[in-house]
């Protein structure tokens, strides 16, 4: 597999719409039997061969008919339109799993999105508290999610919970906690109190570095 010299280290949002918990991460299926859902990340330092990443913003929502190793997914880019020309070609190059090692995060997207729909360009808002589990993405006129912790249904109150994965391609540890979720591009959905992960991450070309 190709790698080139590329490093994003910051902030990641992982809300789906299957229940707390997300079933991916445990090798289960979908809560739903299929996965909606969106990836986010505000790149605090990051860098694509000579191209700097630091400050951009990237997501992307997915559909998934059955578990997401099965594949036949379906994905839409959404970039920071403050992104230049050649920012925008680096952050697709990354996205594309082509200069990824073998079993990584983007090589893994590679194998199982079958339809990449095209990308938006647009103005994103990102907030972010991993410690207070609340965060915050606005991609204009297109996708809209708001995270708040997991609350006691007798008490109400903060109900804290942590996933800890020392192998994991994604991240190696997050706060899980609970989404709302308004997508209007190519992949629609709506979810109100679904699954949400935060998490601290460094991927490079050969994974998961922190």
């Amino acid at each position: 597999m190709a790698t080139s010299d590329w490093r994003l280290e910051g902030e990641w949002i992982k809300n789906c719409n299957c229940a707390f918990g997300c079933p991916c991460d445990f090798n289960a299926r979908p809560t739903q039997g299929y996965c909606k859902g969106l990836v986010g990340m505000r790149i605090t330092k990051g860098h694509f061969e000579k191209t700097n990443l630091d400050g951009l913003v990237f997501a992307a929502t997915v559909h998934f008919p059955g578990a997401l190793h099965e594949g036949n997914g379906q994905l839409q880019p959404i970039i920071d339109e403050r992104a230049t020309p050649e920012q925008r070609d680096a952050l697709f190059k990354i996205m594309s799993g082509q200069n990824s090692a073998e079993g990584t995060l983007f090589q893994i997207l590679s194998l199982i999105v079958t339809k990449m729909h095209e990308p938006l360009f647009v103005p994103i808002e990102f907030s972010f508290d991993k410690d207070g589990r609340v965060a915050r993405v606005v991609a204009k006129g297109v996708l809209e999610t708001e995270v708040e912790p997991i609350k006691n249904p007798v008490t109400g109150e903060p109900h804290r919970i942590q996933v800890v994965m020392p192998e994991g391609f994604e991240h190696r540890a997050a706060e899980v906690a609970s989404a709302n979720i308004r997508s209007t591009g190519a992949i629609e959905f709506d979810t109100t109190g679904s699954h949400s992960s935060l998490a601290n991450v460094v991927q490079t070309p050969e994974g998961v570095a922190a």
